[in-house]
């Protein structure tokens, strides 16, 4: 199957650009696919490693913009043509939004925030004939870490997963009408022993695991 890609330039952490793109894309989705279930995927998010505020506040405050603001923004801004249409909205959290993320706090607090306002939201969509589903990932060989500005040794194999395999499971779990995965069964293991902690306890080994990670001299 031959695929039509179009690439919108837009920087998600500028409230302006997503009410500049949003109406060319709802334009382009009308005239290259008039009929026919939408899937939007809200996939973009950066972290940032060290104690808060990492690098500078400055980042700190794109992070919220980019990982929980826009996600809010552009799914706003398209779920009236959702509705109209019908289909399903995925939204990446991260293993990391079950429990307090020490090093990484802000990361793992709007990756807490996109799991809870997906299930919510999925709640508020019963009858409208759109659905959500919301990914929690762990480790994914990409750019994440040098963009978090955190030095990392290889990750084992037990808990990475590539691109490809996650998307896999996604469309899986959207397929079966899940509301919720988290990818990997190490990841699934390591959330489920995790969410019998409470916060404190939980925030308190992740702080363990998370301390010994080296922060790029200068941040990112």
């Amino acid at each position: 199957m031959k695929l039509k890609l179009r690439h919108f330039a837009c920087d998600l952490s500028q409230a302006a650009e997503i009410d500049r793109v949003a109406p060319e894309l709802e334009q382009l989705i009308g005239r290259e696919a008039p009929a026919g279930r939408i899937l939007l995927i809200n996939n973009s998010g950066f972290g940032a490693y060290g104690a808060f505020p990492a690098g500078n506040l400055g980042h700190q405050l794109e992070l919220v913009d980019v990982n929980v603001r826009a996600v809010l923004h552009l799914t706003g801004r398209l779920l009236p043509l959702l509705k109209a249409r019908g289909g399903a909205i995925i939204s990446v959290a991260s293993a990391a939004a079950f429990q307090p993320t020490p090093w990484m706090a802000a990361y793992g607090a709007s990756k807490a925030f996109v799991l809870h306002w997906s299930l919510a939201l999925h709640e508020e969509l019963r009858g409208t004939g759109v659905r959500t589903l919301a990914v929690c990932p762990g480790p994914v060989p990409t750019e994440f870490s040098r963009r978090a500005g955190m030095r990392l040794a290889k990750v084992s194999d037990r808990l990475s997963q590539s691109a490809e395999e996650v998307a896999k499971e996604s469309l899986q779990a959207l397929g079966r009408g899940r509301r919720q995965v988290v990818t990997g069964w190490t990841n699934r293991a390591i959330t489920l022993i995790g969410g019998k902690l409470s916060k404190p306890a939980a925030a308190r080994v992740a702080a363990w695991v998370l301390e010994g990670y080296d922060l790029r001299k200068g941040g990112s």
